[in-house]
């Protein structure tokens, strides 16, 4: 299996931020999730639309849900504030941040195509935000499970990571250099 590699949307919007999406998707990232806390409908309907159609199958939302089967998106992903899952939505990923939660059931009906634990490592975009785990005391809890590192990834931690058992690497701070081309 490929190692996955994840990007994550800053929380703010950016300026051309469709462009940039498409460029990180092009050359670095298989999935792109669309992260923006507490934005409305409309500014991530309209953040999609920026994006050609031929992309909406590698893009996953953190939140307006309803959105995923409008524009056939890849899926949703699940987290302590948007844990339910709409009707119609099959295609879930969730954040852990605790090895044990790992385990928790999905919901009916649902596929679990991944999971992120985090904080892998001190993150990069959040400030104070440490790792709590460590590689060697973890590989045992991956085994058989669809887990994608997340918190303080960089390109150069991916052989580390898969030789720890994870399936990917989902990636924010070390992304911001492909905002401000």
């Amino acid at each position: 299996m490929r190692f996955l590699r994840i990007g994550i949307t800053p929380p703010d919007f950016r300026p051309c931020e469709g462009e940039s999406i498409v460029r990180l998707l092009d050359e670095r990232a298989d999935i792109m999730h669309l992260r923006k806390p507490g934005c409305t409908i409309r500014e991530m309907e309209a953040l999609i639309r920026s994006i050609p159609e031929s992309y909406y199958y590698r893009l996953r939302v953190h939140s307006c849900f309803e959105l995923c089967g409008k524009y056939g998106l890849r899926g949703v992903h699940l987290n302590s504030r948007e844990h339910d899952v709409p009707a119609g939505v099959t295609n879930i990923s969730r954040s852990c941040h605790h090895v044990a939660e790992l385990d928790n059931p999905i919901p009916d009906g649902c596929r679990l195509e991944y999971q992120t634990l985090s904080p892998i490592y001190d993150s990069i975009s959040k400030q104070g935000y440490s790792s709590n785990f460590k590689l060697e005391e973890i590989k045992d809890c991956l085994i058989g499970k669809e887990v994608i590192a997340l918190g303080g990834v960089t390109i150069d931690k991916f052989v580390e990571l898969s030789n720890a058992g994870f399936i990917g690497a989902a990636m924010l701070g070390c992304l911001e250099e492909y905002y401000r081309r």
